[in-house]
C-alpha cells in the first residue's frame, strides 16, 4: 500500500502548494509593510505641517494667541482626529488633558521629537472600531513650553485592519488555489508517466512489441520515453536473436536426430543382438525421443510466441476442455494413487482450442508428476468477471524466490532434476496464457503449489493483460 506522505505525487503537490503560499506570504508582507510605511509617512507630514502653522502663530501672536487657538480647536475641531496640548516647562498641561494622553511628564528637549501613545479614559468610545493610537510631534518653544501636535491613526489603522482581513481571506483562497495547482501538477506528471508505467507493465507481461507513445515535445518525459523505447528495441533484438538461434538449432537437429533414432531402432531389431545390446539400444532410443520431444516443444513455443493475440479467436467452453483433460489424466493419476478432484463452472472464452488444451495437459502433467502417492490434485474453474483456473497439488511446492525463474526456458529446480522433463512445460504454458490475454501465478498452498491461470471471458479478450497497475 502506498504511504501518502512518501508518495512522490503527494510531495510534489505539497512542494508546489508550499512555494505558492510562500510567494503569496512574502508578497503580502511586503505590500503590508510598504502601505503601512506610506500611511505613517503621510500622517507625519500632516502633523508636521499642522505643527509648523502653530509655531508660526506663536511666533507672530505670542503665547496667548497660541493658547487661544489650541483651545478653539479642541472645543470645535475641524479635524476630529487631531490631538493638541501645550505643556509648560514644569510638565503641567496648560492646554489638553494629561490623563487622556498617558503622558506623565514632558520636559523640553533639544529639537523636535516624535512619539506615539494610546489615548486613555473616555477619550475614545470603546466600540471596537475606534483606534486609540496617536502619532504626535513634540515641538519645544522659546519660552520653555512644549507644543504637542498629534493625529489619531484611526483611518490608517482601520485601513490596515481591512488589509489584514482581506489578506487572511486571500491567504485561504491562495491555499486552496495552491493545493489545486499542486494537485493538478502532480496529476499532470503522473499522467505523463502513466504511459511509461502501463507500457512497462504490459512488456513485463510478455508484450515485447509494445512501445511508449511519444508526443514529440522533446521534454524530459518525451526523452525518457524515447530512451525506454530504444532499450525495448535492443532487448527485443537480443531476445529475437536468441530465440531464432534456438529455433534454428532445434529445427536443424530434428532431421539428423530422427535419422539417428530410426537407425537405432533398426539395430535394436537386427538379429543377433544380445540382451545387453538391446537394453543399451533401448535406452539410446528413449534419450533420442526425449531430445526430439524437447526440440518439438521449442519449435511449438517459437510458433506460439510469433502468433498474434488470440482474442479474436472462436468462442469455446473452457470447462469442456478442462473436463476432457481431467478425463485423460485420471488413469495416469490412478497408477500412482493420486486422485483428481474436479470443480467446474461454465466459462466461455475465445482462443485456440488446441493451445488451451496443451496448457491444461502441461499443468496436469506437472501436478501429477510432483504430487506424492495417495495425495489429491484439485482442478477447479470459476467464472466471474474472468475465468479463473486453479490446479492444486500437495507436493513440495516452489520457493517464492524461484517462482518467476521457473517460467524461463530449460529452468528446472534442483529438487525436480530427478524427474523426467525438459524444463519447457511452464514456458509453453505462459506463452499460451499471454497469447490469450491472461496471466499465470504460482501461489503457496502450504503444503503444495497452486497454479492460477486467469483468462478474459469472451468479449473481454485482452482486458487482463491491459489492466493498469495500481499506484
Amino acid at each position: 500500500m502506498t504511504r501518502p506522505l512518501r508518495s512522490t505525487s503527494t510531495r510534489l503537490a505539497m512542494t508546489v502548494m508550499g512555494a505558492f503560499l510562500l510567494a503569496f506570504v512574502l508578497l503580502g508582507t511586503g505590500v503590508y509593510v510598504a502601505v503601512s510605511t506610506l500611511l505613517l509617512q503621510d500622517a507625519r507630514e500632516l502633523v508636521r505641517t499642522d505643527a509648523a502653522a502653530l509655531v508660526e502663530l506663536e511666533r507672530d501672536g505670542g503665547r496667548a494667541a497660541l493658547v487661544q487657538e489650541l483651545r478653539d480647536r479642541l472645543e470645535a475641531p475641524d479635524d476630529p482626529d487631531a490631538v493638541y496640548a501645550l505643556i509648560a516647562a514644569n510638565g503641567h498641561f496648560d492646554v489638553g488633558d494629561a490623563a487622556s494622553m498617558n503622558l506623565q511628564s514632558v520636559r523640553a528637549g533639544h529639537g523636535v521629537r516624535w512619539t506615539t501613545f494610546d489615548l486613555a479614559g473616555d477619550a475614545v468610545p470603546d466600540d471596537g472600531e475606534q483606534s486609540r493610537r496617536v502619532l504626535a510631534q513634540l515641538q519645544p518653544l522659546p519660552g520653555g513650553d512644549t507644543l504637542l501636535t498629534g493625529l489619531r491613526l484611526q483611518s490608517q489603522d482601520r485601513f490596515l485592519a481591512l488589509m489584514l482581513r482581506t489578506a487572511l481571506v486571500a491567504l485561504a483562497v491562495a491555499a486552496t488555489l495552491g493545493a489545486l495547482a499542486g494537485w493538478l501538477t502532480s496529476r499532470w506528471v503522473s499522467h505523463r508517466l502513466s504511459h511509461l508505467d502501463r507500457t512497462a507493465a504490459r512488456v513485463g507481461g510478455g508484450e515485447l512489441g509494445l512501445r511508449v507513445p511519444l508526443d514529440g515535445s522533446g521534454d524530459a518525459f518525451d526523452r525518457l520515453g524515447r530512451r525506454f523505447n530504444a532499450m525495448l528495441d535492443r532487448i527485443e533484438e537480443l531476445l529475437g536473436g536468441v530465440r531464432h538461434a534456438t529455433d534454428h538449432i532445434a529445427h536443424d537437429l530434428r532431421t539428423p536426430l530422427t535419422r539417428l533414432r530410426n537407425r537405432l531402432e533398426d539395430l535394436q531389431h537386427r538379429a543377433g543382438a544380445t540382451p545387453a545390446e538391446r537394453a543399451a539400444l533401448d535406452g539410446a532410443v528413449q534419450e533420442t525421443d526425449q531430445l526430439l520431444t524437447t526440440f518439438g516443444a521449442l519449435l511449438r513455443l517459437a510458433r506460439i510466441e510469433a502468433q498474434p493475440p488470440a482474442g479474436e479467436g472462436p468462442e469455446l467452453d473452457l470447462s469442456a476442455l478442462v473436463a476432457d483433460a481431467a478425463e485423460m489424466y485420471t488413469p495416469i493419476g490412478a497408477e500412482r494413487s493420486v486422485r483428481l478432484a474436479l470443480t467446474l463452472s461454465p466459462a466461455i472464452v475465445r482462443g485456440d482450442r488446441d493451445q488451451l488444451f496443451q496448457m491444461l495437459v502441461n499443468l496436469l502433467d506437472n501436478a501429477l508428476k510432483h504430487a506424492p502417492e495417495g495425495s489429491l490434485v484439485g482442478l477447479s474453474l470459476q467464472a466471474g468477471e474472468t475465468a479463473v483456473l486453479c490446479v492444486d497439488d500437495e507436493g513440495p511446492g516452489i520457493p517464492e524466490a524461484d517462482r518467476e525463474r521457473v517460467f524461463d526456458r530449460f529452468q528446472r529446480l534442483e529438487a525436480h532434476r530427478g524427474t523426467p522433463g525438459s524444463g519447457l512445460g511452464l514456458s509453453l504454458v505462459r506463452a499460451i496464457v499471454h497469447r490469450h490475454g491472461g496471466r499465470i501465478e504460482l501461489l503457496d498452498r502450504g503444503p503444495g503449489l497452486r497454479v492460477q491461470v486467469t483468462l478474459p471471458l469472451a468479449g473481454d479478450a485482452g482486458r487482463i493483460a491491459r489492466a493498469e497497475p495500481l499506484e
